[in-house]
Parts: C-alpha cells; sequence; structure tokens
C-alpha cells in the first residue's frame, strides 16, 4: 500500500470533509497541517518535538536537498526518514516552486528548466524526470510532479500554455516514477482562470494520481481570488482521493480552505513567523517585541497546551527576542506549529458535528477581536 484516503463525513451545508490517510507509516486524520522541514528539519526543532504538538505528516524540498547535501548521500544514509531520523511520513515537493521563485535567469523549455542556483549561481537544468528520480532517491511516502509554477498575474495565453506543459511534464514524470513504496500526486494549476482549473483538474485525474494538489496558490493574489481558485479546482478530483493545498498556512485560510473540500495543508509561515517574534492565538496574531508585553507575565494563549504555552511567559518571551537569543525562535516555533495542528484538530470536530461554518464564524470574530490592537 502506497496511501489510501478514507471520506469518512461531510459537512451537510459545505465541501467540507472528515477523512482518513492511511499510510505504511500510520493512518492521519483530516483535515491536517503538515510542517515544512525545508532542508530535513522544521527549523530549530527536533523530531521529538515535532511528535509532541501531535505533528503527523512533514514536508522536505527537492530543490533544496537535491542542491544540498544531495540525494546520493541521503540515499546513502538510508533514506530521507534515516537521514532525518524521523519515522513520521514525509511529503517531498517537486522543487517546481523554488525553481521559479528563486532561482535566477530561468529559461523555460519544453524539456525543463534551466536556472542558476540561488546559492553559488551554479547553472543547472532541472526535467520532470530528474524531479522524480531525486524524489525516488530521497524516499519520501509521497512525491508530487514537477510543473511550471507562473507568477501571478499572467496573461490568459501564458497561462494556458502552462497548463498545457505542465500537463505534458506530469505524464512524463509518472512514467519514470519506479519507487513501488511511494505515492505520486498531480498538480492542478490554470491560475484564476476557472476554465483553465477545470481543464487541468480533469486531465490530471485522468493520469489517476494517487492524490491531488491545488498549485499556483498564494503567489500574490488576493484572498477572494486564492479562494475561487480552490473553488474553481476542488469539484473535479475524485471523492476518494486526497486534495493539498500547496503553500497556505495563514489561519483563516485554511478554514477557508476545508470549507472548500480541501484536506491537507503546508506552508513556512508559523516557523517564519516564529523567528521574528510573532505569535498565532486564539485572539490574532500577537508580535512580541511590543513594548506592552514587557511585565506581561501571562500565557501566550490561555487556550493552548504546548509546552511554551505551559511554561512561559510573554514577559520571558520578549526578552528573548530583544535580547536576540535563539530560544525565543524555538519556543514561538513549538507554539505556532501546535495552533495550526490544533486547528485542524478542532475544525474535524466541527465537520463531524456539520458546524464548519459556525467555527468559521466565532474563530473569525476571536481572531480579529484583538489582532488590531497588536
Amino acid at each position: 500500500m502506497k496511501i489510501k484516503y478514507n471520506l469518512l463525513h461531510k459537512d451537510v451545508n459545505s465541501e467540507a470533509r472528515y477523512g482518513k490517510l492511511e499510510t505504511k507509516r500510520g493512518i492521519f486524520e483530516t483535515p491536517m497541517f503538515m510542517p515544512v522541514g525545508t532542508l530535513a528539519n522544521v527549523k530549530t526543532l527536533t523530531p521529538e518535538e515535532l511528535k509532541e504538538v501531535n505533528s503527523g505528516i512533514i514536508l522536505s524540498n527537492t530543490y533544496h536537498l537535491w542542491l544540498r547535501p544531495g540525494e546520493d548521500i541521503v540515499a546513502k544514509a538510508g533514506g530521507l526518514h534515516k537521514f532525518m531520523n524521523w519515522d513520521g511520513p514525509i511529503l517531498t515537493d517537486s522543487g517546481g516552486f523554488q525553481v521559479f521563485s528563486l532561482a535566477e535567469k530561468k529559461n523555460i523549455l519544453e524539456e525543463g528548466v534551466f536556472f542558476k542556483s540561488h546559492l553559488d549561481g551554479k547553472k543547472l537544468f532541472l526535467t520532470p524526470e530528474l524531479s522524480i528520480e531525486i524524489q525516488n532517491k530521497l524516499n519520501s511516502d509521497i512525491a508530487m510532479s514537477f510543473d511550471e509554477c507562473p507568477p501571478y498575474p499572467v496573461t490568459y495565453d501564458y497561462m494556458k500554455n502552462s497548463v498545457e506543459r505542465t500537463l505534458r511534464w506530469a505524464k512524463r514524470g509518472k512514467n519514470v516514477h519506479n519507487n513501488p513504496n511511494q505515492a505520486l500526486f498531480g498538480i492542478v494549476q490554470g491560475g484564476e482562470f476557472e476554465d483553465l482549473r477545470k481543464f487541468s483538474a480533469i486531465e490530471t485525474v485522468k493520469m489517476d494520481f494517487d492524490g491531488y494538489s491545488i498549485g499556483g496558490t498564494s503567489v500574490g493574489e488576493d484572498k477572494d481570488t486564492m479562494y475561487k481558485m480552490v473553488e474553481y479546482s476542488t469539484p473535479y478530483i475524485p471523492s476518494d482521493k486526497v486534495r493539498y493545498l500547496m503553500g497556505v498556512g495563514d489561519p483563516i485560510d485554511i478554514i477557508e480552505g476545508v470549507i472548500r473540500g480541501v484536506d491537507i495543508f503546508d506552508c513556512v509561515l508559523p516557523t517564519r513567523l516564529a523567528r521574528h517574534a510573532s505569535a498565532f492565538t486564539k485572539y490574532g496574531k500577537l508580535n512580541l517585541k511590543n513594548a506592552k508585553f514587557k511585565e506581561d507575565f501571562t500565557t501566550l494563549d490561555p487556550t493552548c497546551e504546548c509546552y511554551t504555552c505551559q511554561n512561559y511567559t510573554k514577559a520571558y518571551l520578549r526578552h528573548l527576542f530583544v535580547s536576540k537569543e535563539s530560544l525565543g525562535g524555538r519556543l514561538l516555533s513549538i507554539h505556532n506549529i501546535r495552533f495550526l495542528i490544533k486547528l485542524t484538530e478542532e475544525l474535524r470536530e466541527a465537520i463531524k458535528e456539520n458546524k464548519i461554518l459556525e467555527y468559521r464564524e466565532d474563530f473569525i470574530k476571536n481572531y480579529y477581536s484583538e489582532e488590531k490592537n497588536n
């Protein structure tokens, strides 16, 4: 078995789904949030700390691991799980987003993409086949097809050509995928264009992937446009296959994605915010560098049971950031990841009770009640 998705309940008032994703490394409830371990680690955290916040699946990045240490070294270590000492499932992205967002002087050809490394300027060439070959060697549980990730906005004609190329790349990648223990996901593109999203989804599903991702979101578009991108994609993805919205980690966006039928999310946002002294709470984001927390001896979030909230005050956390102590980022990373995982746990319960819309209303009311003051 690679993976299997079981739809257990659908909210009667929306497209929200409660289900379970079976993998050879365990069974996990959805909706779920995946922490991002770009270079085979979730920044500043150990695998044990990830388990303590109830992380199920984590994500690592093909592009970055290809550049360093290299897929052959990871393979010699026994695969990504042994290399990073993580015994849970791992999803690797294809490297496409990084090539199109980080790399310099890109030249997109039918065969693949020429680009310069963001590390040293070395000229590289990544193809759909090479992306899959790298992921096969990394031996992740779920691999992603190599796709073109256009910026936002682009013209209709550009996006149409891009979608067609991504479909050809998906077929090429699927043809060379040869890891029997690794699932492979297809990626739906199409920008903000409804007909292109529909076309991309229908044609990608025809290739019969193990799961499907909605790509091309969180690339500069406004929130309403992003939500429409999801709405234009999910109706054409089979109900018995898992749906993954790539690069989305804002709490409101996760809720809106779930309401539109998404099962899995990932984003670097919780750890990136943490390194900049920003914390998610039930009542909005807090900037821990704010002087008003200098003598605030309360916890970050009284509704949170994470290690940070159980042991440290806002005043101490502020002190760490003002003093430029790295522990501050670690403690906030633990909290922010736990916050998003707990959010998905609560969403699962709301779906089972057919109360997802009420949950959204209550969450938004609380989340924005004090954020403007923080």
